[in-house]
């Protein structure tokens, strides 16, 4: 494709744009349960005015563009007084909850490099329910990740695994509120004060729980404690753009004091370019996001997060209860939240994956590991409520589907999966593909058999067939 040699009339911009979006998931209409956050009509479009209103105003430069700074930073202290920050807690507004937790893993890096500098191979710790990020984080920065596990029953961060892991090296403790997979938040208290104890570092992922579960505490929910009011928590990540309802891109990263956010900030002044200054990894960066979360969050107030709260809380207890209602399914663990996962010992959950999409919904699928049996993952947010019957009957015909029909027959393509690995096969991931039904980058209709033989595979391995085909995938 080439840029066309005479524009285009806006009306066929738009027809096309529109055009192409009818392949996406649909998820205006409540059966998504990931990737898009739906706080109501209303206060989508007082947020994506918002974000137009200052989507060509650049963040780089908060002397050229002073009004983008004060959104920015009136938004960071909403969120830190929400987790009951002090007046030295401070924050930036970032794109997501990854590039909040790499600036966290990139700060605890630089932090002990002054004050630990016989450290030459960082460590941190975090349990294996952590979130993705810190692995990305771990690579880029050049740290080293030491892996410790959970409470299969609870699947809460097994505090005594993580005490035996500290070493020398270990400059950062991570703890989740949530954990994405089950839902459930870790034993804050107990790692910030090993944290303390070791004179660590210690990050909380609140990126999915931050705003969700400090509304839950004030409606008199039993909340685990997590933000600022636990002592030794040095760091915490909270996104705006999941429960907190706002247009992506945005998300908070704080510190317990200025002392410590010095070392997220970039700066260079080597080159004949003009001073270079960065408080989070983008330089350029739309004003849009701090204008929307800024609307977005003055238009809900707190009574409005507390409404949406509440009928989120109560949506989620239908459908857990509903879910536990169903013949060999179980919900894993007590979820803290709106997020919450369930198992099967004979139901092939890709499958029923399978099956809900035919049906219209999106659900996710999660992997075995070990301690933690394959599952479905469903993050509830406030459009999901309305369809919270919908949903249970769409699972129950699902799994009759899925029991009415044969299993999947991959023993054999395992089996011979498992040849072409220890035969170090370089053209693996080619017939691996063709093993599956995928061709060209194209994934087939149903992803029971693609998802079933990538979880057979070892980690290393399922991550490079991942790499080679989203090097096909985007062109």
């Amino acid at each position: 494709m080439q840029i066309p040699e005479k524009g285009l009339p806006p009306e066929q911009i738009f027809d096309f744009l529109n055009l192409v979006k009818t392949y996406d998931m649909n998820w205006k209409d409540g059966r998504m349960y990931a990737y898009v956050y739906d706080p109501g009509e209303v206060a989508m479009e007082i947020g994506r005015q918002a974000y137009m209103t200052y989507l060509v105003e650049n963040g780089l430069d908060p002397t050229a563009f002073p009004s983008v700074l004060k959104l920015e930073n009136d938004v960071v202290r909403m969120v830190i007084n929400l987790l009951r920050g002090d007046e030295n807690v401070v924050g930036n507004l970032t794109t997501g909850g990854t590039e909040s937790i790499l600036l966290a893993v990139k700060t605890a890096r630089d932090w002990a490099r002054v004050h630990k500098p016989h450290i030459q191979e960082p460590e941190m710790v975090l349990c294996q329910t952590a979130h993705h990020a810190f692995h990305k984080a771990a690579q880029y920065f050049g740290l080293k990740v030491v892996m410790t596990p959970f409470d299969p029953n609870t699947y809460r961060l097994d505090v005594e695994a993580m005490q035996q892991a500290i070493t020398p090296n270990t400059i950062l403790l991570v703890a989740s509120a949530p954990a994405y997979s089950q839902g459930v938040v870790d034993p804050i208290p107990e790692v910030a004060a090993l944290a303390q104890e070791h004179d660590l570092l210690c990050h909380v992922d609140a990126c999915v729980g931050g705003i969700h579960l400090s509304f839950m505490r004030q409606l008199g929910y039993d909340v685990p404690p997590f933000d600022w009011t636990v002592p030794g928590v040095t760091s915490i990540s909270t996104d705006l753009h999941k429960f907190g309802y706002c247009p992506k891109q945005a998300s908070v990263v704080m510190y317990r004091n200025p002392e410590l956010r010095r070392y997220q900030i970039f700066t260079s002044t080597r080159t004949t370019c003009y001073t270079l200054i960065n408080h989070t990894i983008l330089s350029t960066k739309s004003g849009g996001p701090a204008a929307g979360a800024w609307a977005v969050l003055n238009f809900l107030g707190q009574a409005g997060y507390r409404k949406i709260v509440a009928a989120v809380q109560d949506a989620t207890a239908k459908m857990i209860a509903g879910v536990e209602a169903i013949e060999d399914l179980r919900v894993m663990g007590k979820p803290d939240m709106c997020l919450f996962a369930f198992t099967s010992q004979r139901l092939n959950l890709f499958q029923v994956v399978d099956a809900m999409a035919k049906r219209g919904w999106t659900v996710q699928p999660q992997f075995a590991k070990p301690n933690a049996p394959r599952n479905i993952h469903i993050s509830v947010n406030y459009g999901n409520v309305k369809r919270v019957e919908e949903f249970l009957e769409a699972l129950r015909q699902s799994v009759e589907e899925v029991n009415a029909k044969p299993s999947i027959q991959s023993e054999p393509l395992i089996v011979e999966l498992k040849k072409l690995i220890e035969s170090q096969d370089p053209h693996i991931f080619e017939k691996a593909a063709a093993m599956v039904g995928m061709q060209d980058g194209n994934l087939p209709k149903e992803m029971a058999l693609v998802n079933t033989l990538l979880e057979a595979m070892p980690d290393e391995v399922q991550a490079q067939f991942l790499v080679e085909f989203f090097n096909q995938l985007y062109r």
